[in-house]
């Protein structure tokens, strides 16, 4: 077993395809991607290095069957997690959204999933700048004017995908290897 796991959420399969550009990328220091729908908590806590991916769905939701997925996903997930001590583990956050048709809630999932483990005890690594995004709000941006993590967006600026992962993997090397 890597020391990096890799889990996702996923609706339309975008974030699928993103975690396993991500694990391609890694090159054989992290286990293949885990959907959280068939993931257990045991897994989820065996790694002291989490790469965490979502999309944001209606109005800044986690995907799950409340948000209107048709399976299981993140917002079943979490409730997994309510006792989990995340203290000691390193956690990096990868988001994707529409920039121009869900202006109002961009990225917005992926706080959820970092106020989660900050409050379990996790330290999270792996922030983005907001330049080269347009967007009227998100809940992902900290006071710093940085992102909680990497958002994607692979409806607009699919293009710069690879380029993003290439410099996200690399600012977080230092933290999770």
């Amino acid at each position: 077993m890597a020391t990096i796991g890799i889990f996702f959420g996923s609706d339309t399969g975008q974030t699928r395809k993103v975690a396993k550009l991500i694990h391609q990328k890694l090159d054989g220091i992290a286990d293949a991607p885990l959907d959280v729908r068939r993931a257990t908590r045991e897994q989820f806590l065996s790694y002291p290095v989490l790469l965490l991916g979502t999309p944001t769905l209606g109005d800044g939701e986690l995907p799950g069957v409340e948000a209107g997925s048709q399976y299981d996903s993140w917002q079943e997930f979490t409730n997994t997690l309510s006792e989990a001590d995340l203290t000691g583990k390193t956690v990096a956050l990868f988001g994707l959204g529409d920039q121009l048709n869900y202006s109002k809630n961009f990225v917005s999932a992926m706080r959820i999933l970092y106020d989660l483990v900050i409050a379990r005890g996790a330290c999270v690594v792996g922030n983005w700048p907001r330049e080269g995004y347009k967007f009227s709000f998100s809940a992902a941006l900290l006071e710093n004017n940085e992102f909680v993590g990497l958002p994607l967006d692979q409806e607009n600026q699919y293009d710069l995908t690879e380029e993003r992962i290439d410099s996200w993997l690399e600012k977080l090397k230092p933290a999770v290897l």
